[in-house]
């Protein structure tokens, strides 16, 4: 297939460290747009948030480890994050037919995750597990690392979010065009009939009906981090 928790307790955030004050976004992301796509039309201001709701803590799989090298992330980029609210950890050591793209409040420590899909080269033999990551051309591969989220624009998967790479392991990001978008391959109908997802080409592909949430967590200038934990 080509391209094809009630809220964390406090003793759970403050296992990941406190935030530190940081500055307003560094670079701007506004004019990311590429030559041969158009920017997505927003009227007005991006929506409020769409309820996500917090899952039982008994299901929560968010691993404190990667809570804390995302919030890290968060302090060590603070001048590219305008928006350190909300931010969006992928847990790729998870198999694609977990919900494993965590969606993290920071102010009110709720959290809530969807499915996501890794690329090709990251599973060549389609296991369902992400094997290794790559910031290499033409790898087909997942990324590791921080992103900060950039603009939204129609392309060949529709409607989708430019990410801009922050580390030496993503910094190919925007080059290659990894982006947030959604895919038939991505749906949880999936799961029925194939027991995992399909694979992207290194994007962040989720299920159709789930973008707009992603989307409007996210917004522009936030963080998400992908990794194994």
């Amino acid at each position: 297939m080509n391209d094809q928790s009630p809220p964390m307790s406090r003793r759970f955030l403050m296992t990941a460290g406190s935030f530190a004050a940081v500055g307003l976004l560094g670079r701007s992301t506004a004019n990311l747009v590429g030559r041969d796509e158009e920017p997505m039309a927003f009227p007005g201001r991006i929506p409020p948030p769409l309820p996500m709701p917090a899952e039982p803590k008994r299901q929560s799989s968010l691993d404190p480890q990667l809570l804390r090298r995302a919030l890290a992330a968060l302090d060590r980029h603070g001048k590219a994050i305008g928006q350190r609210d909300r931010i969006a950890i992928a847990d790729f050591s998870e198999s694609s037919s977990k919900p494993r793209f965590h969606f993290v409040d920071v102010a009110s420590g709720e959290t809530s995750r969807l499915l996501v899909a890794h690329g090709q080269g990251s599973d060549p033999q389609h296991t369902g597990f992400l094997h290794r990551f790559s910031n290499a051309f033409g790898s087909n591969a997942s990324s590791e690392g921080a992103f900060v989220t950039g603009d939204y624009y129609v392309g060949k998967h529709g409607r989708s979010q430019r990410l801009v790479g922050l580390d030496s392991t993503n910094n190919n990001a925007l080059d290659r065009a990894i982006v947030i978008h959604g895919a038939w391959y991505a749906n949880a109908d999936m799961l029925y009939t194939h027991g995992k997802l399909g694979r992207s080409q290194g994007c962040f592909a989720v299920g159709e009906s789930d973008l707009d949430k992603v989307f409007s967590h996210l917004g522009k200038g936030r963080l998400l981090y992908a990794d194994k934990a």
